[in-house]
């Protein structure tokens, strides 16, 4: 049952709508007052509804969810969310389909404000592009750069790509496909992809990919790093 406060915000705030130019704040607001299976982002100050999602969305953002997980697993000091309200900037407050980050306490650039919400740039984000794919590769890939994101994944399913960039003087770059066609994270040792079994929902390669990354020196060496800051706190 909605609260006094709820219901009073609800009549005085009004709804959002596709296209609505907001600062975040303003948006957030008028978010926080809408039904709770309502869902739109601002990019760029601009407020983007979310559409029906497509079967080959879902299975994209399952297997996703999955491979960030399995890192996540294996590499203590580090987290993974899915479909989160991220608090970026003045005028940016998405929700990608999926983040990694460095906790706080081991030196990540994240924070969870009083109301239980991330806030800042988390080290890498990725999202699951359908009819999505012209936002996700322009306007929010500006905010992410603009915002500080490290690293951005897009999975564009109708163009069966893997778009990855890596933030380089405050600009991305894109990181061309390897010869063996897994991408391996320059922030996040041991994070590997295998694009074509990722666009081909293929887990089993997926994973295997990841599990022989998992066992590589330079993710041994990153949790090292992550446990001496540990130490620190």
């Amino acid at each position: 049952m909605a609260t006094a406060i709820g219901l009073l915000r609800t009549r005085t705030l009004p709804p959002l709508e596709n296209g609505d130019h907001l600062d975040q704040p303003t948006f957030h607001a008028r978010y926080e007052a809408m039904p709770e299976d309502y869902h739109a982002q601002l990019i760029g100050g601009i407020v983007y509804m979310a559409s029906p999602q497509k079967l080959p969305h879902s299975k994209g953002q399952q297997m996703l969810s999955h491979w960030l997980g399995e890192y996540t697993l294996a590499t203590p000091g580090t987290d993974a969310i899915a479909n989160n309200t991220q608090i970026l900037g003045p005028e940016s407050e998405p929700e990608p389909d999926g983040c990694l980050f460095i906790l706080p306490e081991r030196g990540g650039q994240v924070f969870i404000d009083e109301d239980e919400y991330l806030n800042g740039a988390p080290e890498l984000v990725a999202e699951v592009s359908w009819s999505t794919e012209s936002i996700d590769l322009n306007q929010k890939k500006l905010d992410y750069q603009k915002a500080g994101v490290r690293e951005y994944v897009v999975l564009a399913l109708r163009m069966q790509q893997v778009f990855w960039f890596v933030r380089q003087r405050g600009k991305y770059k894109e990181v061309s496909l390897p010869a063996d066609g897994i991408f391996r994270s320059r922030v996040f040792p041991g994070l590997r992809l295998d694009a074509e079994a990722m666009l081909g929902n293929d887990r089993r390669r997926v994973l295997s990919a990841l599990k022989q990354g998992l066992a590589s020196p330079e993710h041994a060496a990153f949790l090292a790093k992550l446990q001496k800051q540990a130490s620190k706190g």
